[in-house]
């Protein structure tokens, strides 16, 4: 299926240095998909629509409903209706309260309590994987992932997530979701059969819980972002093994956990 337009042209008026001026903006495409598994209705994503089968694989897969590209049988996206209908090759069960109930899960014994989504606490996976980079790889990716980052540089309204490994990246991503950045890459991933041993993810943002849980869920062991974590994000890096590397700007950043894996 072709991608639709990411992007378009509005007209906006503009107000600099005390002077009017009517012009045309480019701005961020904002898409409505609605994700059918078996006929069932899983959930809408609003998302840029582009790379929409990833986002599809990469979301089914971070919520338990698949394990692997092979077990969906059939995916047909209409692009007019807005829909994606999953089929799979075995039936599949899932309780729709879930994806909108908050649930409460304990941090490993050590008396924290972390809110994750029901969906969360079941597919969030401690990640053990030994995976180091040094200070110029870090710089290295970021520099790299800015490189890429076309449609923000034109908008400004999108999320760019980057797929890394010794300091180069494999894969970019963009979306107007966060989240939905990171589904394509799992998506991808999925797709294509990409080992993500020795891999970090690179973000455009900052490092919110809910970045965290995806990180954990495609099974990444570092994450490296231009913006500050949340307070939450650190304690779930912390419980769930992996590295948050923040305000990575000009020659310096910042590790909040799990710091062994950046080599000094």
């Amino acid at each position: 299926m072709d991608d639709l337009p990411q992007k378009s042209l509005k007209p906006v008026v503009c107000y600099r240095d005390g002077q009017w001026d009517t012009r045309d903006d480019v701005i961020a495409t904002e898409y409505a998909l609605t994700i059918f598994v078996n006929d069932n209705e899983l959930a809408t994503i609003v998302c840029t629509p582009t790379h929409m089968e990833e986002l599809v694989y990469g979301f089914l897969a971070s919520e338990g409903i698949i394990r692997s590209a092979d077990a969906v049988e059939s995916l047909e996206i209409s692009r007019f209706m807005g829909t994606a209908r999953v089929r799979t090759h075995k039936a599949i069960q899932f309780n729709q309260a879930f994806y909108n109930k908050r649930y409460i899960a304990s941090c490993c014994g050590k008396g924290r309590q972390s809110f994750y989504f029901h969906n969360d606490a079941v597919t969030a996976k401690h990640v053990d994987d030994d995976v180091q980079m040094d200070p110029e790889q870090i710089f290295q990716v970021m520099d790299a992932m800015d490189q890429e980052a076309e449609l923000f540089q034109e908008t400004g309204g999108v999320h760019m997530a980057a797929l890394c490994r010794a300091g180069e990246v494999l894969l970019a991503r963009t979306d107007i979701g966060r989240h939905n950045a990171l589904d394509k890459i799992y998506g991808h991933c999925l797709q294509h059969g990409i080992p993500l041993a020795g891999t970090a993810i690179a973000f455009s943002g900052r490092i919110s819980s809910e970045v965290l849980l995806k990180v954990a869920k495609i099974g990444v062991g570092i994450v490296v972002a231009r913006s500050a974590p949340t307070a939450l994000a650190i304690d779930m890096a912390d419980e769930l093994g992996i590295t948050a590397i923040g305000f990575v700007r000009g020659r310096s950043f910042n590790v909040y956990s799990h710091a062994w894996r950046v080599r000094r």
